[in-house]
């Protein structure tokens, strides 16, 4: 069944109003799962796993200023990670209106018109 004109126009005002609202949510629905804070806390995760190696083959060598850098390194990696690792908010959000109050204003005034 092929959607009216003024259904496709509230159907498109509806998407462009949730790509601004939320777009993690959009990029969920889509399939395109990773976020910008998730692609850095992989890029913490790498830096890490590197910087770990390297103080092990620094041990190995029995080289102290290599050792000392590696731990450097994995430590910048362990601050990105907990840095973009987003953990439930405790705090309250204020919500502000969204497309879904515009939507609920323009069904009343739909409704009340007949």
């Amino acid at each position: 069944m092929a959607l009216s004109d003024n259904e496709r126009k509230v159907l498109a005002e509806m998407e462009a109003a949730l790509e601004q609202e939320d777009p993690r949510l959009l990029s969920t629905l889509t399939g395109k799962v990773r976020t910008r804070q998730g692609s850095r806390a992989l890029l913490g995760l790498s830096i890490l796993v590197v910087g770990l190696l390297v103080l092990i083959s620094g041990l190995i060598a029995k080289a102290t200023a290599v050792g000392v850098i590696a731990f450097l390194i994995s430590l910048a990696g362990l601050v990105l990670i907990i840095t973009n690792i987003k953990v439930g908010s405790t705090s309250a959000r204020i919500k502000k209106p969204g497309w879904g109050s515009n939507l609920e204003q323009r069904w009343d005034r739909r409704n009340n018109d007949n």
